[in-house]
């Protein structure tokens, strides 16, 4: 009996031997939810900076493009079904990366790529090259199909400052206007959400829907969840669930997993608790947003 290959995903992102963070988090979860996976590594370093001093070595731009030109001698960029991409070291990279996209999309129109916009965040800033947000700005955000910010970061992409839910998806339809199909703001904050809340907000062409988890009281934070994120929300966008139910599920695993970390863990329980990742325990209800 013949076992049909399922669908790739081209995950271009940091590598650390320990942690989990990038191809790090999100590799094992789109495994564990059916996916093959081509990780190709921007950086490989000891551990990632949460723990502070590290070793390696950041990969440059021509390392990247001779990989993927591996791969596409063993035809299998045609085959791509997805393209995942995060962290950026610089923009040269980024550039290697919508390259990619473009040829995978000449033999695979319906490819998807999602890309997390990483650049910042409240209390730490901007901590990227100086070049990356307007690269992301003005060449990556228009190439993909989803974008999954966190909120400082879709301030930073937008110019605006958010005083509502109601005035985030106004911006959100106006920001899917320039590309992305998918617009998905996690770590929403806005003044009319309640200070024990933490929201994630999706905006389509279909409609815009809320979820809205209970704060939870852990420091610091493990490090990788925006990449656990995305690549959880992308399995469940590619195996088919509408947006509030790929919504759900993708908040739903982080939610179980950074409940589950340790107090003063730098990382995600993702191997102990991957069983939150294929089946969440706990589910929180995709509310539609409705903007008069």
């Amino acid at each position: 009996m013949s076992v049909s290959t399922p669908p790739f995903v081209l995950s271009i992102q940091s590598h650390v031997a320990l942690g989990h963070v990038g191809n790090d988090a999100a590799v094992f979860p789109l495994q564990r939810l059916g996916f093959e996976v081509l990780p190709v590594h921007t950086v490989q370093f000891s551990n990632h900076t949460g723990y502070g001093q590290f070793r390696g070595q950041v990969f440059d731009a021509e390392h990247i493009r001779e990989v993927l030109a591996g791969l596409r001698d063993r035809g299998v960029l045609s085959r791509v079904s997805a393209v995942l991409s995060g962290y950026l070291g610089d923009a040269a990279i980024g550039a290697v990366i919508l390259e990619a996209v473009d040829e995978i999309r000449r033999d695979n129109p319906g490819v998807r790529y999602l890309c997390d916009p990483v650049m910042g965040d409240v209390g730490r800033g901007v901590f990227v090259n100086a070049a990356i947000p307007d690269f992301l700005r003005n060449l990556a955000i228009p190439c993909a199909n989803i974008i999954t910010p966190n909120q400082f970061e879709f301030e930073l992409l937008t110019g605006s400052k958010l005083d509502s839910v109601d005035e985030a998806v106004r911006t959100a339809r106006h920001l899917r206007g320039r590309g992305p199909d998918v617009v998905v703001i996690t770590s929403l904050a806005t003044p009319d959400i309640s200070a024990d809340q933490l929201c994630t907000l999706a905006v389509n062409g279909e409609g815009a829907w809320l979820v809205s988890t209970p704060r939870l009281a852990l420091h610091p934070l493990p490090n990788g969840m925006g990449d656990v994120f995305s690549a959880t929300l992308l399995a469940r966008l590619l195996s088919g669930h509408a947006l509030p139910q790929a919504l759900e599920l993708a908040t739903a695993t982080l939610y179980a997993l950074v409940q589950r970390t340790a107090e003063g863990s730098r990382d995600l329980p993702l191997v102990v608790a991957q069983e939150q990742i294929v089946e969440p325990q706990q589910r929180y209800e995709a509310t539609e947003v409705v903007v008069k």
